[in-house]
């Protein structure tokens, strides 16, 4: 009875060092490829193909929940991927965002966001360490629509865009004061331990993610065609 136990020991030690994301990262990457399914579905009122084009990274964070009785906050957990020097985008690496405000506020709201890096510093940023929108890098509203020249000088000046959608359209939303940041746990979980976010962008994590998570990237490229 011994060597059937041992082999069945073996077999399962074998399967846990495969990197396989659980079914909270996956859902998580079904979600995001829902996301950006509803992005493309609404081209005349959604976020521009220019916009997205033209991103170094983005970022989404399906169902990002905010609550407030007089002190609110917000949390959410989504992915991202980053443009390579060959213009295809990277597996994604799981990130998550959380928040505070104070005023007078009440109820419970599940969004949708997005979030599009418009240069390498703010990435370098969020990659080295969580950091704070709008005080380590600039974000504004992002515009909506076709025409994408309907961006003000403050729009074209921040270093990310964002949009939100609570219901129906997408819409530009200032996130002041949220904050980014990597989701280590997650990551591990969908690519093996001793896994950085760099080795995920580069092609060179320890195992292979999920097709739901690879989905993400494949939408993300449908997306930006």
């Amino acid at each position: 009875m011994r060597r059937p136990i041992q082999a069945l020991l073996i077999a399962a030690s074998l399967l846990s060092s495969q990197a396989m994301a659980g079914p909270q990262e996956d859902q998580r990457a079904r979600n995001a490829v829902r996301v950006l399914a509803e992005i493309q579905g609404i081209p005349e009122q959604g976020i521009p193909d220019k916009l997205l084009d033209e991103g170094r990274a983005v970022i989404v964070i399906p169902d990002t929940i905010k609550a407030g009785l007089v002190i609110g906050g917000r949390r959410g957990h989504g992915l991202m991927s980053v443009r390579m020097a060959n213009g295809a985008w990277s597996n994604p690496v799981f990130v998550k965002l959380t928040g505070g405000s104070i005023g007078f506020q009440a109820g419970v709201q599940s969004s949708d966001v997005v979030l599009v890096f418009r240069n390498d510093r703010s990435l370098d940023n969020l990659v080295n360490g969580k950091f704070t929108l709008g005080a380590d890098a600039g974000v504004a509203a992002g515009p909506v629509g076709r025409n994408a020249a309907a961006a003000t000088d403050g729009q074209l000046k921040a270093e990310i865009w964002s949009w939100s959608r609570a219901r129906g359209l997408f819409a530009g939303v200032a996130l002041d004061g949220a904050v980014l940041q990597i989701d280590d746990a997650a990551n591990l979980d969908a690519y093996g331990s001793n896994t950085t976010p760099r080795m995920i962008f580069e092609g060179r994590a320890a195992g292979s993610p999920s097709m739901d998570v690879v989905a993400f990237r494949d939408r993300l490229e449908e997306a930006t065609y």
